[in-house]
């Protein structure tokens, strides 16, 4: 298999970057990481210059212009994180950031200033303190796992980190948050789904932002998990330029339900630095959703939410 392009020289020689924009996307390069995976790759039109695939990972020169309500840490993060790798932000759950490398590095992330190749993976004794910290916070009940993409630790890592959760009488559910089953669907091995075995509930959400990704590999890798015992949920970004019509989202969310997917959240963009050419507003993202009452099953109705300031959490969208 091709390996996993991360240069703009690398995006060039695959027909997914026209050579005149090299040094431009060599320029994003510099600042945030780019990764597209072999499956990624085969998914993109390279005939189509408005690619909603590419689009999302193929790096534009936009990125390295911040607009003025763009921030560092959109989800305010830092200041719930009681211990590395840890983030407390609602009384009965919390995040487990064990890694921050991803199989593909989206162009519009929320923690694209601190998500990268070098892993931020958390030592044995960084983990075993994370570990600790949920055994002694008696409140949480489910535990997240975020990052980073926790799909991209080895199976014998990700079953050590699932027993000892499991082990926790307070924690009742494990989520994780992952891309993997459609950007990198070989992962989804069977020691990947055996890793991930509980008496505790497991769900996975997966990841996803148009209908195009879930290929015949992305369902095969999503029948492995629900064969597996495991429910799948879906969670999608609006983005301009990707899904930003009626008749996209129907086909992502109907998509989602032919994988076994529950779509769960529909995501207002988060401010991150140089995001703006993806930001559709509010008002715009109600009426798109609201036309899909009548066209499309319940079952495929995610609930449309965004981050609130200061990491207060997440709200319902509104116009106001």
């Amino acid at each position: 298999m091709e390996p996993t392009i991360r240069s703009a020289a690398g995006l060039v020689a695959a027909g997914l970057l026209p050579a005149a924009l090299q040094a431009d996307a060599a320029a994003v390069a510099k600042r945030y990481a780019i990764a597209v995976s072999p499956a990624v790759a085969a998914l993109i039109d390279r005939a189509d210059p408005a690619d909603p695939i590419a689009r999302q990972y193929v790096p534009d020169a936009a990125e390295l212009v911040t607009a003025p309500w763009e921030i560092d840490d959109p989800t305010a993060d830092a200041p719930f994180t009681p211990i590395k790798g840890v983030v407390h932000r609602y009384p009965d759950r919390a995040l487990l950031k064990p890694l921050l490398a991803c199989p593909v590095y989206c162009r519009f992330c929320f923690r694209r200033e601190v998500v990268g190749p070098g892993g931020g993976v958390l030592t044995d004794a960084e983990l075993d303190a994370a570990l600790d910290w949920f055994a002694a916070t008696t409140a949480i009940t489910e535990v997240i796992l975020t990052g980073g993409d926790p799909l991209m630790l080895a199976p014998r890592r990700l079953a050590r980190i699932v027993a000892r959760l499991s082990a926790i009488p307070h924690v009742q559910v494990i989520r994780l948050h992952t891309r993997v089953p459609v950007a990198d669907p070989a992962r989804v091995t069977e020691a990947l789904v055996a890793a991930l075995d509980s008496e505790k509930a497991v769900f996975i959400c997966v990841h996803a932002n148009h209908a195009r990704e879930f290929s015949i590999a992305a369902r095969d890798a999503c029948r492995r998990l629900t064969a597996g015992g495991i429910p799948l949920l879906g969670q999608s970004v609006l983005l301009r330029g990707v899904n930003d019509s009626t008749a996209a989202l129907e086909d992502l969310f109907r998509a989602m339900l032919r994988s076994r997917i529950k779509p769960y959240y529909l995501h207002q963009l988060d401010n991150a630095p140089g995001t703006a050419r993806f930001r559709v507003p509010p008002e715009e993202g109600l009426a798109l959703v609201g036309a899909l009452r009548g066209r499309v099953t319940g079952l495929a109705w995610p609930t449309y939410v965004v981050e609130a300031p200061g990491g207060a959490g997440k709200r319902l969208v509104s116009a106001a």
